[in-house]
C-alpha cells in the first residue's frame, strides 16, 4: 500500500504513514471487544421473556404472565428481583469504565481489555450454569465490570493504533462488532428458546463465553499502543512500535509530538478537575449532554427487552423472538449505512434528520403500544401488522448517531484530558 498523508488528531500536522494489514489486523481483534457488549444487549431480553427461565427464576412473574391475562401487561412483568437481575450489569460497568482508566493508564490498554474480557468469561460461565437467583445477579455483575473495562479501553486503543485520516472508520469497527453481537444474541434465543425441555436459556447465557474468549486471547496476544508505551517512560520501543504501525520509517515527527503530549498529560496533577476547568466546559457539557439524551430516546430499552415488548403488544412467543432478530439485522445494515453517510453528509444533517425520524417512530409505537393495552385487542391487530417496523427504523436512525457517539471525546478533548474523558461517554452507555 503506498504511502499517504495523515492528518493528526487536532493539531492539523499531517504525518507519513500506511494503513498497515498489521493495524488492520489488530484493530479488527481488538473491536471484538464490543461482541460482549452488544451480545449482552440482546441475550437478557429474549432470556426474560423464556417461559422455562421464568418458572425456575421468577415463578411470580410467570404466574402473572400466565394465570391472569387481565393484568396490565407491563406490570406482569413487575419484580424488583428481575429489575436487579438486568440492571445490576450497568451499574457495575459504570463503576468499572471510571476503574478502568488507571488501569489502562499504568498497565496498558491491552491488559485492560484482558481484565475485562476475563471477568466477563467468568460472569458468563456463572450465568450459564446458575441454580439460584444470586448466582445470576452475581454473574450479571461480572459481565458490567467487564464491560465497563472493555468500553472504556477498546476505543481508546482503536484510536491510538489507527493512522489520524483512518481512525474514524477504524473506530467503527467497534460500533460494527457491537451490533453483530446483538443480531447475533437475537438469533441465538430464537433457536434455544425451540429446545425441547426448556434449558435453551443455559446455552443463550452461556454462550457469551465465546466472544469474552475471544477479546481475552486477542488482547493477551495484541501489542501495545505507542502512546501506552510513551505513557510509562518506554520510548525506544514505543518509537519502533511507531515504525511498524506506520509502515515507514521516518516517524520522527509524529513521535516527538507524541511524547511532547505524555509529558504535558503527566503535568496535569487531578486530570479530572483538568475537565471541569472553563476552557473544557462546552467539551465536557456537550460529551455528557449528546450520549445522554441519546438514551432517552429510549432506543436502548427496546433494543434490550424487544422480545418482551414485541410480546406485549401482541406477537407470540417465537415471533417476538424472530422479530428481534429482524430488528437486530436492521441493526447492522444501519451500521453500514451510517459509516458511509456522516463523513460524506455530515453529523449535524444526520441529527436534524434523524430527530424527527425518531420523534415520528416513538409516536407510531406509542400510540401501537397503548392502543393494545387500553383499547383491546383491535389496535394490537395494527401493532403485528406494523412488525416492528418503527423499532427498526428507529434502530435505523438511532445507529448513525449512537456509533459516532464514542468518537466525542477523540475529537473535542486535549491530550491533556482525552483519556479520562473516555469515562463521561461510557457511563452514558
Amino acid at each position: 500500500m503506498p504511502a499517504v498523508a495523515i492528518a493528526s488528531g487536532g493539531n492539523n500536522k499531517e504525518y507519513a504513514g500506511n494503513l498497515t494489514l498489521y493495524v488492520l489486523v489488530t484493530c479488527v481483534v481488538a473491536a471484538m471487544g464490543g461482541l460482549i457488549f452488544g451480545y449482552d444487549i440482546g441475550i437478557s431480553g429474549g432470556v426474560t421473556s423464556m417461559d422455562s427461565f421464568l418458572k425456575k427464576f421468577f415463578p411470580p412473574v410467570y404466574r402473572k404472565k400466565e394465570l391472569d391475562k387481565s393484568t396490565n401487561q407491563y406490570c406482569q412483568y413487575d419484580s424488583q428481583t428481575l429489575t436487579m437481575f438486568t440492571s445490576s450489569l450497568y451499574l457495575a460497568a459504570l463503576i468499572a469504565s471510571i476503574g478502568a482508566v488507571p488501569v489502562s493508564r499504568k498497565w496498558g490498554r491491552r491488559w485492560s481489555m484482558f481484565f475485562g474480557g476475563g471477568l466477563f468469561c467468568v460472569g458468563a460461565i456463572l450465568n450459564g450454569t446458575a441454580q439460584a437467583v444470586w448466582m445470576l445477579i452475581f454473574g450479571r455483575i461480572l459481565l458490567g465490570l467487564g464491560i465497563g473495562f472493555s468500553n472504556q479501553s477498546v476505543p481508546l486503543y482503536l484510536s491510538e493504533m489507527a493512522p489520524s485520516k483512518f481512525r474514524g472508520a477504524l473506530n467503527i469497527l467497534f460500533q460494527l462488532s457491537i451490533t453483530v453481537g446483538i443480531l447475533a444474541a437475537n438469533l441465538l434465543n430464537y433457536l434455544f428458546a425451540r429446545i425441547a425441555g426448556g434449558w435453551g436459556w443455559h446455552l443463550s447465557l452461556g454462550v457469551a463465553v465465546v466472544p469474552a474468549l475471544i477479546i481475552t486471547i486477542g488482547s493477551a496476544l495484541l501489542p501495545n499502543t505507542p502512546n501506552s508505551m510513551i505513557e510509562r517512560g518506554q520510548l525506544g520501543e514505543a518509537k519502533a512500535q511507531l515504525q511498524r504501525i506506520r509502515g515507514v520509517d521516518d516517524v520522527s515527527e509524529e513521535f516527538n509530538d507524541l511524547v511532547v503530549a505524555s509529558g504535558r498529560v503527566k503535568k496535569v496533577e487531578d486530570p479530572w478537575r483538568k475537565l471541569l476547568q472553563r476552557k473544557y466546559r462546552p467539551q465536557l457539557c456537550m460529551a455528557i449532554l449528546i450520549p445522554f439524551f441519546q438514551q432517552l430516546t429510549g432506543i436502548n430499552v427496546i433494543m434490550f427487552y424487544a422480545p418482551v415488548l414485541f410480546d406485549t403488544i401482541g406477537f407470540g412467543s417465537d415471533a417476538s423472538l424472530m422479530s428481534a432478530v429482524i430488528t437486530g439485522s436492521v441493526n447492522v445494515v444501519a451500521t453500514c449505512v451510517a459509516m458511509y453517510g456522516v463523513d460524506k453528509w455530515g453529523r449535524r444533517k444526520l441529527f436534524l434528520e434523524g430527530g424527527i425520524q425518531m420523534l415520528i417512530c416513538q409516536i407510531v409505537v406509542a400510540t401501537c403500544i397503548g392502543c393494545k393495552i387500553w383499547s383491546g385487542w383491535k389496535c394490537g391487530k395494527l401493532a403485528k401488522v406494523t412488525m416492528g417496523i418503527p423499532i427498526e427504523e428507529m434502530s435505523r436512525v438511532w445507529k448513525q448517531h449512537w456509533y459516532w457517539k464514542r468518537f466525542i471525546t477523540d475529537e473535542d478533548y486535549p491530550n491533556d484530558g482525552y483519556e479520562m474523558s473516555k469515562p463521561t461517554v461510557a457511563n452514558n452507555v
